[in-house]
């Protein structure tokens, strides 16, 4: 094994030519040439905008109509629009096409002239086997059944000489390296070639990120742009969840020792007592464009506007273009001098909804215009949305779903799965998730590790993984009841931002979690259920989560656990090699 990745690095610190040779000057000589027609066509595409530019300021000054023309303006005219022309090729046309078009692989031997004289730095790569089979698991895969579409298993490999043509065109920047997919027709074989690229120009082997067994396919243009490969991150089953008097098996997708079972421990406390309950408070998803006037006045007048409900029901019909999914709720307006922030909020069926919200509120900018027409739109988003950051508006006003669930734990349950008491949980949650949160000034973090289980599940079932910055905003409750025999235990959740269509949510492992929890694709029967019913069961798992840790730390549990679960006795570099 240590003389196969020896060679293979050797491979790529020093490729050896195998067909025909050529040296930098002339690479350089070619490049010099290459460039010179781009080098013309700026300098004429400058000069003639600022000849007509005088041109039409002189004619301006004088009087004289702009639609007559003598021939030295027709023949700059003609300039101008072929400059443009050839510009617009060179800066654009090629990424348009490649987002659009898939040609078929034949469009390589067009090209196959023009690279001859390319060097060939290997011709096949000493890898075996796929770099996923690197490590020594020799577990037999269970056959998939699915109405996915199967995608090609063969391993792919840069081994035919037209192959390392194109690497060497990489290689050398003479072909983007964001262009293959489309070029080539193949994105298994593009992902292939870019790795191969990419190993060449740092230096630096992939041996250990896996390239086959995953249809890429599936996240062109949507997903994830030049993959190399995929990182395996491991899915445990937390359960079975017994929420609103329906069980369900939480996917987990985590590389944290622990984190499974602990939150497997809480669901079972919760269903020996008779399960937890949810209520969904809040759905609206936001976006909130600043837009800039000449005075704070204008400013002002376009808020009383916005606010006025005699106005929005002409608002929401523009607003509801956009989408039919897409049902305008409210929006809020805050000012800071002449700048005007508005927050609009929106139901978006069952997906997450940032880019439905996003061209609803396009169409209401646009509407603006016709009364305010010195309106500036600074930015589409202007951050009092807030995406992706912690922001007292989310906590107080939710953003995407807002749930509360809740659940009481029997005493003996306490004492026996959770191994400590009631007194000792509600102490410590006063002192720990309530004082201690305000001690270090947090927003919306009064819980022990939401963020913990929101990422875990986001990453299972498809959701955003930068979002869990929002939507692990949560306060957790504990509270002694019955006379005191009984532990009351709630989290309150104002921003949980989900969806079950979109994004990663259609690649086929996504796809399956969500299809474990009953929630997978779009609701027809009633638009939005499905992402509804996924963000109670977060929260439900997380409440989960909040009772076994809570309970690990009053007992004195959290380090031994710790020490038992998340540590491996096993050489990982060793393993790897």
């Amino acid at each position: 094994m240590e003389a196969r990745r020896q060679s293979s690095a050797k491979l790529v610190q020093s490729p050896k030519p195998t067909t025909k040779k050529i040296s930098f000057e002339e690479d350089s000589t070619k490049a010099s040439y290459e460039a010179l027609p781009n080098a013309v066509f700026f300098a004429l595409f400058f000069s003639v905008v600022y000849f007509l530019l005088s041109r039409w300021r002189e004619k301006i000054r004088t009087s004289t109509p702009l639609h007559l023309v003598t021939s030295s303006e027709i023949v700059a005219l003609f300039a101008l629009i072929a400059s443009f022309i050839y510009l617009l090729g060179f800066f654009g046309i090629d990424f348009v096409k490649s987002l659009i078009l898939r040609p078929s692989t034949d469009v390589w031997n067009s090209e196959e002239d023009e690279e001859e004289n390319e060097d060939l730095l290997r011709k096949e790569d000493a890898r075996k086997f796929p770099c996923g089979q690197a490590l020594d698991c020799l577990v037999p895969a269970a056959p998939v059944v699915s109405c996915q579409k199967v995608f090609d298993e063969k391993p792919v490999r840069v081994t035919t000489e037209e192959d390392e043509e194109i690497v060497q065109a990489v290689v050398a920047g003479t072909t983007p390296s964001y262009s293959l997919e489309s070029k080539l027709g193949d994105c298994k074989r593009a992902a292939a070639i870019r790795r191969d690229a990419l190993e060449r120009l740092t230096g630096k082997s992939l041996a250990g990120l896996p390239l086959d067994g995953f249809d890429y396919e599936s996240i062109l243009g949507q997903c994830c742009e030049m993959p190399v490969g995929y990182v395996q991150i491991p899915v445990g089953i937390a359960g079975p969840l017994l929420l609103n008097g329906r069980e369900y098996s939480v996917p987990m997708a985590t590389t944290e020792g622990c984190l499974v079972a602990s939150t497997n421990r809480g669901c079972k406390a919760i269903h020996l007592s008779g399960g937890a309950s949810s209520v969904l408070l809040k759905d609206g998803m936001t976006r909130a464009p600043v837009v800039r006037f000449g005075t704070a006045k204008r400013a002002a007048d376009l808020k009383l506007y916005l606010e006025d409900p005699l106005n929005f029901e002409t608002l929401a019909v523009v607003f509801n273009r956009s989408s039919r999914f897409a049902r305008l709720q409210g929006i809020k307006c805050a000012i800071a001098g002449k700048n005007l922030y508005l927050r609009f909020i929106c139901s978006t069926g069952d997906a997450m909804g940032m880019n439905m919200v996003s061209k609803g509120v396009q169409n209401v900018l646009d509407f603006l215009q016709t009364d305010f027409p010195e309106m500036d739109v600074i930015g589409i988003s202007g951050n009092f949305c807030s995406d992706k950051k912690p922001a007292a508006v989310n906590w107080i006003e939710g953003r995407g779903k807002s749930v509360v669930c809740e659940a009481i734990i029997k005493g003996d349950v306490v004492r026996k799965v959770l191994k400590t008491s009631v007194e000792s949980l509600v102490e410590l949650n006063m002192l720990k998730n309530l004082t201690g949160s305000a001690m270090a000034g947090a927003l919306g973090g009064f819980n022990a590790h939401a963020s913990n289980i929101v990422t875990a599940i986001y990453i299972a079932t498809g959701q955003d993984p930068a979002q869990n910055v929002e939507s692990s905003h949560c306060i957790t409750m504990m509270e002694a009841v019955n006379d005191g025999e009984d532990l009351h235990i709630s989290v309150t959740m104002p921003s949980i931002e989900v969806g079950t269509v979109g994004g990663g949510t259609q690649l086929s492992s996504q796809s399956a979690c969500l299809n474990l929890l009953g929630v997978k694709g779009a609701n027809r029967e009633s638009p939005g259920a499905n992402s509804r019913v996924l963000a109670t069961i977060i929260a439900g798992a997380v409440l989960a989560g909040e009772l076994s840790l809570m309970s690990a730390l009053a007992a004195g549990q959290l380090v031994k656990s710790h020490m038992k679960y998340n540590r491996s006795s096993k050489d990982a570099s060793n393993t790897a090699s």
